[in-house]
Order: structure tokens, then sequence, then C-alpha cells
């Protein structure tokens, strides 16, 4: 199959374009920098000049492919209504080139667009008030294409993706306790993030091109709900710092932002049970324990 993906050459795409290729796919990658060209090249893949906004470029991409695989996201977190429009409008780029062709078409999320304080299953619906709410547009508007003769699922991503070299929520908990010099979690950090390792969440999105039947909503999910206090205690004796229980005011300026107070202080365990039965996927990599007391997480140069 030769794929088209944008988002190949940020944080989680390499280690999924090395999955399809080692799977025996071509891919053609988005490249909106010289940097990101050589880095898709780096990894076989041939770039596609362009960016996100640049919709002519992303049905081109489309139209010459057998299927399109979307994990770019971006813009100003502070104007999270144009992040949306900027997504939704991609995607239905990306989208109108496969209509009525069967072809695959595999939409990133998050678990974080799903209601809190309970274990969310692929078959709830996102919580339309939730932290995540932006991300649901663009959900929509893939499994829209469904309905129009194109095999479009979604994948949602757990919120910490992790393995070497991460850059995302996992890594701002180390710099934060490094600055601070306590491993804090907020209220009695009894509250659950779901986990998946990259390299098990790119056989997850390789195994949605190759098979996913249309409509299908599947978790990145291989840890259903880890504790932000167990992550705290492990970031503490890593480090040798003590941890510290915070309240959400407290935690509104201890950590990078009020809304990163918020994300850190969420409840939103999720399952991906059914996703491991409809597609057979079987993680088998490290857990996040795992990665933050063995990997290079607490022994990477403090940044």
């Amino acid at each position: 199959m030769h794929v088209f993906v944008t988002g190949g050459s940020g944080q989680t795409g390499p280690a999924v374009v090395a999955e399809l290729i080692r799977a025996g796919h071509t891919v053609t990658g988005l490249a909106r920098s010289d940097a990101a060209a050589a880095r898709l090249e780096s990894l076989g893949a041939t770039p596609h000049r362009g960016s996100l906004d640049d919709l002519d470029r992303l049905r081109s991409g489309a139209e010459a492919a057998d299927g399109v695989l979307h994990m770019a996201f971006g813009g100003d977190f502070s104007d999270l209504d144009d992040m949306k429009r900027r997504d939704v409008a991609a995607i239905e780029a990306l989208g109108e080139p496969l209509a009525h062709s069967g072809k695959p078409f595999v939409v990133t999320s998050g678990t974080l667009v799903m209601p809190a304080g309970r274990e969310a299953t692929e078959r709830d619906e996102p919580d339309l008030t939730g932290i995540a709410a932006f991300r649901i547009a663009g959900e929509r508007a893939g499994l829209g294409f469904a309905a129009r003769g194109v095999r479009a699922s979604v994948v949602r991503l757990a919120p910490t993706v992790h393995g070497p070299a991460d850059r995302g929520f996992i890594p701002m908990l180390v710099a934060t306790a490094r600055r601070t010099g306590v491993s804090a979690y907020v209220g009695d950090g009894a509250n659950r993030w779901p986990a998946v390792h990259r390299n098990d969440a790119a056989v997850l999105f390789r195994l949605a091109l190759e098979k996913a039947p249309a409509g299908s909503v599947l978790h990145a999910v291989a840890e259903s709900g880890v504790t932000m206090r167990s992550i705290a205690e492990t970031i503490a004796r890593g480090l040798d710092l003590p941890t510290a229980a915070l309240t959400p005011k407290e935690a509104a300026t201890h950590f990078v932002s009020p809304f990163m107070a918020t994300v850190y202080g969420f409840d939103g365990p999720a399952s991906g049970a059914h996703t491991q039965e409809l597609l057979g996927w079987s993680p088998t990599h490290p857990t996040l324990l795992e990665d933050l007391e063995h990997g290079d997480y607490l022994t990477a140069p403090a940044s």
C-alpha cells in the first residue's frame, strides 16, 4: 500500500513511518521544512512539501495514495477554535479525494476527549465540554467519510505516548520536578492516565490502515490507568527528590500553566480492550513506569 502521512516527522510519526515501511508499505510524508523532509528521507519515505494549511498539497498527496494517515495537529493553543478549524479543513481536504474509493483514512485524536472519572471505552461518547473537546470536530469530520465510501477510522492516543526522546507531558513533569525540587501531584494523586509505548502505537496505526472497518473508533491504550501519584513517586526516586501533594490552586502556579495543572489533575482512564480484540493488537513494549525507571526520562540532560 502507498500511504500518505501527515505528522510523519513529529514525535510519534517516525515510529509509525518506520513500522509501515518495515511491513512492506511505501510512504509519502507531508514536510513543511527541510529538516522534516530530511527526517522522512532518513526513514525511507518520500517527502511531499507543504503544510496543513496548503489544502491543495494535501489533496494531491491523498489523490496519489492508496490510503491516508493524518497525525499532524498544530497551531496556537491560545486559539483553540482556530486549531479546530485548521484540523477540520485539513481532514476534509485529505478525505475528499478518497470518497467512494474504499481506501483507508485514519485520523488521530486523543483519549482526553473522553468523560472523566471512569474507564472510557471505544463505544462511549466523547465529552463535548471536556478539556480536549477541541479534538472532537476532527474525529467527526474523519468518521463522516465512512458514509461516503471511505474506510475511515479514528485512533485516539493515550495522553502519554512514551519512549526514547519523548517531548510530551512526562518530560514536562520531570523538568518541573528538577526546577522546583519536588515531584508533585494534584490532590491525593489517585487520578489515572492511560499510557502506550510509541512502538506499540505505531503497530496500531499500521493495523488500522490495513484492516480497521469503516467507522471504527480505536484506543491506542496499553495501560488503562496509571496513577499520577505513582508517576510522581517514580520521578522522585529517580531524581532523589521528595514528593508533594498540591491543591488545585497550588498546582496552577507550580506546573507550566493553569491548563497543564488541570491536565495533570485529570482522571481519565480508558480501555483499549475492544481495539485489541478487533484488530488483534497486542502491546509488547515496556510500561510507562518501566520506561521512567529504565529509559532516558531521568538521565537525559535537563532542558
